[in-house]
């Protein structure tokens, strides 16, 4: 059977047939083909993808007008369809904007801006209101109401998805009981087979946004997630420009075009982060290593006379010799002050390349003019620094002996460091004008000398030695100063591009700002898993900005551990980007695939095999805040593995995880001094009771010998004569730091150092007392004869505590 593409060319016309049927299609219609890479694969998954990006929009509003959120979110059962109705306290949208925010895919504010936020590329809510628009055929229907406004705007709206452009359907004024906010309602095609991902968002949300009310209201039921007692706003963000580590290379020579900016020093200064005008210099230094390489410098008084034992006066006479050869129509007197004049130059300097002897030479005529009346012109300066510089490299070979030597190991015999010497030095001359290189071709040159060294002698030149000498001849060489090319030349060669790319990179330059950044902050990470999550133990971290691509980003983490936590099975793995959770594609994202590779042993955690995440009544949060997130999709699921981010990860999870494992030890430390005690306890009475038949004495004070044995802080209250008297005995070598309270039932006089608060007819008689190892103290108060007193000790664990009431 013939095949179309072989009967292509055949007929006349059939590549403007073939151009006819091409057409320009819009994102809208993209991804009305292609829903699922938005997250809206299934009904189950796309009621929760609608939840999170309207729930995200109405965070980023209510925060950057800086309001409290207040969000409520219902979901109800509408004949087939599911709806949707999402309500905030935000300032409202203009009427302007409404049809452009709900209506249209790739329309928003943040996209360029290099600041932290949850949304931006624009895509969300359009993208949830495009999948009702396909699944029901409904149109969108939003309210909003500014601050202010007496009526709110109401609007249902569609999608073309031909030209991606909002197509409003209804408008009209109407009341609405919020004095400002938005509310949108979507009817879509779903089910709540993904119920426990949905609350999953939800509650996720409230840890993450401890500032934030959240309420949800769903067919089978009704949960709300109050703020955390004084949680605020979180701190406000500042949009920054690019840093230089990690920008691409097309991203840099875009900038190149762009920038207004001609010299390259003012581009850098003008459109990165954290470069002045001194890392801007170390730059272009960098820059000129890349772009011009550096000059081989050789020793003055390397010269064939001085090789002939006459050392540096024979090397300064080779010198002069070559001097007065170069400048054969002067005077003999005017060539001699010239020579003098040369020499002193060249005192200065133990090593010289070809742009020091210029330097040298120039500066030599100009003396020796200024002495003689001579003018010394450019012809005769070029005669005289190819003179010097032919006497100079006369002997490359020797010059380099020393380097080789010095870089390689004592086992290398001396015939085969004159030999590597030598082929280095035979790599420089014609070919290498001025003896410039860049790093690059010197590592080249060293390495075919080293191989050929290893053919020929029959020795052998390893890798280090090979690096060794290479570093030390690279030192040796010095950098030039040529003037660098303007931003746009630079823009318009992509070699010299990447030399520019290659020199930011290698510049240590001060980690980005962090004010474009809004951490949640290690007291608000603890404060957020307080309010959702009942445990024993609370711990968080949050590392330094650090910067990928570019953009900076910062890891935080938390842990939360035993309480109501289910032990069995794994830990529960809490992700967020940008404050946002992360409930889908968990096996996908690299956060999961860092955290399987820690050692959870080493902090108390069961891990079965060695390897994967842990087991145990525990929740690990972990929470990466950049201006640009790296996600695996436009789904924004999982996040893309990235070097610098999962080290990060790593260095935050295990920063609050060394807390969890000191709590771990300190609690197995705990377990174990109570069943010592335990032990005691029971033993204890019996032996007492005995000594007492013995010794026919009264039965003895258990609670003092057992806070003695165990090293114990035993807390005494005794109330006589109308006076309560509380003792203090600290068995221990440490300092106790107590919180004694007394409660008693009548009004306490005469406190000594402490406080009385009434309540209900009781009242709370406390104490903050500092008893140093092997030191007692007596706290004493005031009270009516028969008055009856509870003693409550804290400041210290239960198991190093006595108390006898």
């Amino acid at each position: 059977m013939t095949s179309f593409q072989s009967t292509l060319g055949e007929e006349e016309g059939i590549a403007e047939e073939l151009a006819e049927s091409q057409r320009e299609i819009s994102i809208a219609e993209f991804f009305e083909k292609n829903k699922h890479m938005l997250g809206f694969d299934s009904g189950a998954r796309g009621l929760v993808t609608a939840v999170k990006e309207a729930v995200d929009n109405a965070l980023d509003a209510t925060e950057e007008a800086g309001i409290l959120p207040d969000i409520y979110v219902e979901i109800q059962e509408s004949g087939d369809y599911y709806r949707l109705v999402v309500e905030d306290n935000g300032p409202g949208i203009t009427k302007e904007q409404v049809p452009k925010v709900f209506g249209k895919l790739l329309y928003g504010s943040r996209f360029h801006a290099r600041e932290q936020s949850r949304g931006q590329q624009g895509i969300g809510i359009s993208a949830a209101v495009l999948y009702s628009q396909l699944t029901s055929g409904t149109p969108a229907k939003i309210t909003s109401r500014t601050k202010g406004s007496e009526t709110a705007k109401y609007f249902e709206l569609t999608i073309d998805t031909d030209s991606n452009e909002p197509v409003i359907q209804d408008e009209a004024e109407t009341t609405w009981e919020r004095s400002q906010g938005t509310r949108i309602e979507l009817e879509m095609e779903a089910n709540m087979r993904a119920r426990s991902q949905l609350h999953d968002y939800v509650q996720h949300t409230a840890v993450v946004n401890p500032h934030a009310r959240l309420e949800l209201r769903e067919p089978n039921g009704h949960f709300k997630y109050e703020r955390a007692e004084g949680a605020t706003l979180p701190a406000e963000t500042e949009e920054i420009r690019p840093h230089p580590h990690g920008v691409e290379l097309g991203a840099l020579i875009k900038m190149l075009n762009a920038t207004d900016s001609h010299s390259l020093r003012g581009f850098l200064q003008e459109e990165f982060t954290r470069v002045g005008a001194k890392t801007a210099d170390s730059i272009l230094d960098a820059f000129r290593d890349r772009y011009y390489g550096r000059e081989m410098t050789w020793s003055v008084a390397t010269t064939e006379a001085s090789r002939d034992g006459g050392g540096d006066a024979a090397g300064a006479s080779g010198l002069r010799d070559a001097v007065t050869d170069a400048v054969s129509n002067k005077s003999g007197a005017d060539t001699e002050a010239f020579a003098d004049a040369l020499s002193e130059e060249l005192a200065e300097f133990d090593r010289v390349s070809f742009t020091d002897i210029e330097n040298a030479v120039a500066a030599a005529a100009e003396d020796a003019s200024e002495e003689t009346g001579t003018t010394f012109g450019d012809t005769v300066r070029e005669n005289v620094v190819d003179a010097v510089w032919t006497v100079v490299t006369a002997d490359r070979d020797g010059d380099l002996y020393g380097f080789v030597d010095d870089a390689t190991s004592v086992q290398k015999d001396d015939a085969t460091v004159t030999g590597l010497a030598r082929r280095i030095g035979e790599k420089f001359g014609d070919e290498t004008p001025r003896d410039r290189l860049v790093r690059g071709d010197l590592r080249r040159f060293v390495v075919r000398a080293a191989e050929t060294t290893e053919d020929v002698d029959d020795a052998t030149v390893g890798e280090t030695s090979r690096e060794n000498i290479t570093e030390r001849l690279w030192d040796a060489m010095r950098r030039v100063e040529d003037d660098v090319p303007l931003a746009r030349e630079v823009a318009s060669n992509r070699d010299a591009a990447r030399d520019l790319l290659d020199a930011m990179t290698a510049v240590d330059v001060i980690a980005p700002p962090t004010n474009c950044l809004a951490p949640i902050t290690p007291d608000l990470i603890e404060a957020g898993l307080r309010k959702e999550v009942d445990a024993d133990f609370y711990a968080a971290a949050t590392r330094d900005a650090d910067v990928h691509g570019g953009d900076p980003f910062v890891v935080e983490a938390g842990i939360a551990y035993g309480g109501d936590i289910p032990a069995d099975g794994t830990v529960d793995l809490m992700r967020f980007a940008n404050r946002v959770p992360l409930v889908y594609q968990r096996g996908a994202c690299a956060t999961t695939q860092t955290l399987k590779q820690i050692g959870w042993r080493n902090y108390g955690l069961d891990q079965p095999g060695g390897s994967g995440l842990p087991s145990g009544p525990c929740v690990i949060l972990v929470h990466v805040a950049s201006t640009n997130v790296p996600f695996t999709s436009e789904s924004k699921d999982a996040l893309a593995s990235v070097p610098e981010i999962e080290d990060e990860i790593e260095l935050a999870v295990r920063e609050a995880a060394r807390d969890l494992k000191s709590y771990l030890n300190k609690k197995r430390s705990m377990q174990k001094r109570r069943e010592k005690q335990n032990v005691i306890a029971d033993i204890l009475p019996k032996m007492a009771q005995k000594v007492s038949e013995m010794t026919e004495r009264d039965d003895l004070v258990i609670e003092d010998s057992l806070a003695r044995i165990m090293n114990n802080v035993l807390v005494e209250s005794e109330v006589e004569d109308g006076t309560l008297t509380v003792s203090v005995e600290n068995h221990a070598d440490a300092n106790a730091d107590l919180d004694v309270t007394a409660i008693v039932d009548a009004e306490p006089t005469d406190l000594s150092a402490g406080s009385v608060v009434e309540m209900d007819g009781e009242y709370f008689v406390t104490w903050e007392p500092t008893v140093s190892g092997g030191e007692d103290a007596t706290l004493t108060a005031s009270v009516p004869d028969g008055a009856d007193c509870e003693l409550s000790v804290d400041g210290m664990e239960a198991e190093k505590l006595t108390v006898n009431q």
